[in-house]
């Protein structure tokens, strides 16, 4: 089975042209699954519906939570598929299988002032400094994806509109905007950083790793991680959080909600009202400024 999952993984990489992040949990995913037949004698090719149901219940007691049974059920539905695509099986034993409904959680986001925060850590104007100053500020000013980010070419930038392509999920392209911090730490990691980090390598992504090559999607969330942790930010934050905070604020500033599904690249306006929530001390304000017995 090993075998067929590092080549299934290759597979959503080159020609699917999934994100590292995205495979990295597919791996995961997929080599649990594999001990998990190991230690129960079962043979991938000859799985039904009641195997993968039992797999579903075993991940249950285990204590998964809803959202990462349901990344595991997806990973498995993948696989599968492939292996129906490639004719090493004749159907898909999750074909019957149903997501498990979870409960609804507001996204994680920061406040500007956390974020201020983050800034302060990176004042020493080093290379990489540099560099991953314009990393945050790139993924705040636009709330681009992390995968959509490390995949900006030079030439997707229009520096006198201050816009960016962005091809996005499915291979749509979007452009997104970006204000004159953004600006000034792009003009600055052109002139002082980007040359040095090259090492007289050449590429025409934008963002370029401590060796001269491309940043990989990966390595934006670990610099993210470092970032956080000097901080000392309690919030569990992560890089999709300045996606969050990024449609948060729009909103809460009177952007339509129209326009931040398009800048987010979103399908559905669906997915983008989830980020019409908000915090407490908003509820508090608005209640106290609207009830009638509330004023006192």
């Amino acid at each position: 089975m090993k075998e067929v999952i590092y080549k299934f993984l290759d597979y959503i990489l080159t020609e699917k042209m999934f994100s590292d992040h995205t495979e990295v949990n597919y791996e995961i995913d997929l080599f649990k699954f594999e001990d998990y037949l190991k230690m129960n004698n079962k043979n991938y090719l000859k799985l039904k519906y009641q195997d993968i149901s039992d797999y579903i219940i075993y991940l249950r007691k285990a204590g998964y939570e809803p959202s990462s049974i349901n990344r595991n059920i997806s990973s498995l539905r993948s696989f599968y598929t492939f292996l129906l695509k490639e004719n090493i099986v004749s159907s898909n034993p999750l074909d019957l299988i149903k997501t498990i409904k979870e409960p609804k959680k507001l996204p994680n986001y920061f406040k500007y002032e956390e974020y201020l925060n983050m800034l302060d850590t990176l004042k020493e104007e080093t290379p990489l400094n540099i560099r991953n100053l314009l990393i945050i500020e790139l993924l705040f000013a636009t709330g681009v994806r992390v995968s959509e980010l490390v995949n900006i070419k030079l030439k997707d930038i229009n520096t006198s509109e201050r816009q960016i392509k962005i091809i996005g999920k499915g291979n749509k392209e979007r452009i997104v905007y970006y204000g004159s911090y953004a600006s000034d730490a792009l003009d600055k990691y052109l002139s002082d950083s980007r040359p040095l980090l090259l090492k007289n390598k050449n590429t025409d992504y934008l963002l370029i790793n401590n060796n001269g090559g491309n940043l990989t999607d990966r390595g934006v969330r670990g610099i993210i991680s470092e970032i956080i942790k000097k901080t000392g930010i309690k919030t569990n934050i992560s890089p999709h959080s300045f996606r969050h905070s990024f449609a948060t604020i729009m909103l809460n500033e009177g952007a339509s909600i129209k326009s931040v599904q398009e800048l987010l690249g979103h399908q559905s306006i669906d997915t983008t009202s989830i980020y019409t929530h908000l915090s407490n001390n908003d509820v508090r304000r608005a209640y106290l400024n609207a009830h009638p017995r509330a004023k006192r």
